[in-house]
């Protein structure tokens, strides 16, 4: 009696597989990297760039306190809609301003 050897088969791609697992775990960690480029002439700052990279999933993002999107008009209906109410509230305000004004 012979032991069969199991037939070959194809290995998962061990690169797709560890990308994936890095991407995983930045997105559950976070990552920031942070940098900044001065360009003096003659010790005299002339320009500075300050450079701020988060990669987070949006969860990981929102416990670490960064959420602008959501009030960032061009990117969510709501805070369009705040927006728009805010500035609706503003104008009604001055109109019953100006109306209280006229009758006097």
């Amino acid at each position: 009696m012979t032991a069969r050897l199991p037939e070959p088969y194809a290995p998962a791609d061990p690169a797709g597989q560890n990308l994936a697992d890095i991407l995983e775990r930045v997105l559950d960690k976070g990552v920031v990297i942070a940098g900044d480029i001065r360009i003096n002439l003659l010790d005299i700052e002339l320009l500075t760039i300050k450079l701020r990279l988060v990669v987070a999933s949006v969860d990981k993002a929102k416990e670490m306190g960064i959420d602008w999107w959501e009030r960032d008009p061009e990117l969510s209906s709501a805070a369009g809609d705040r927006e728009l109410a805010r500035e609706n509230a503003e104008l009604r305000a001055r109109l019953a301003a100006l109306e209280t004004e006229g009758t006097r």
